[in-house]
């Protein structure tokens, strides 16, 4: 790991839970590289869908090769492995980039049912913040009332979001990627980095 005293990120453990918004896996790695860079540890945990789906963004066996390279760990896959994140893995901070529509809802609903989610209830009953990073065609759809609960929820903070389409599809919000180390400097500190809702067309 790169150590750099300067960044506020280095030497803190981070979860980085990714789940299947296929398309967004490019800037994803861009933020593991920058992550890394400031001497963040990072713990990689994928969803069951990451680690079984092949896609025209590439293969699983691909993905997990290149989060494995990235961070330095092997990924955890299982429920069994993601649990000790609470007892006995303490980590700073976790982030779930990109979290989908699918894995919203289900946080917000306390459903357990994958090594993502299981990895963020174990890390929430430390009481240490949890990142969002949205990437959903329906955000302003079906997941809207449970974006609303997680916006209101303790521990819980939000990469800042907009519609990354609003002609062609107006319910769907995407992170901010490139703001992820300020997102989770400030929810280190607890505060929600400012604004959360911001256009991707104001750069």
């Amino acid at each position: 790991m790169c150590h750099n005293p300067s960044n506020p990120l280095s030497g803190k453990k981070i979860g980085v839970a990714i789940t299947g918004s296929f398309c967004t896996f490019t800037k994803l790695y861009e933020q593991l590289t920058v992550l890394k860079e400031a001497g963040a540890d990072l713990y990689p945990v994928i969803s069951y869908h990451v680690g079984s789906l092949d896609s025209r963004f590439g293969t699983a066996t691909e993905h997990a090769a290149k989060i494995e390279e990235l961070t330095g760990k092997k990924p955890i896959t299982t429920i069994p492995e993601a649990e000790p994140f609470g007892p006995k893995i303490k980590l700073d901070a976790m982030v779930i980039i990109p979290c989908t529509g699918n894995t919203l809802s289900k946080l917000a609903n306390a459903i357990t049912d994958t090594p993502v989610l299981m990895a963020a209830k174990a890390h929430l009953r430390n009481g240490r913040p949890l990142i969002l990073s949205i990437a959903s065609n329906d955000a302003l759809g079906l997941s809207m009332k449970q974006l609303g609960l997680l916006m209101n929820a303790k521990n819980i903070y939000f990469v800042p979001y907009g519609q990354d389409d609003y002609k062609a599809k107006p319910n769907s919000m995407i992170a901010h990627v490139e703001q992820l180390s300020d997102t989770i400097e400030a929810a280190l500190e607890g505060r929600q980095l400012q604004p959360v809702l911001k256009s991707p067309f104001e750069g």
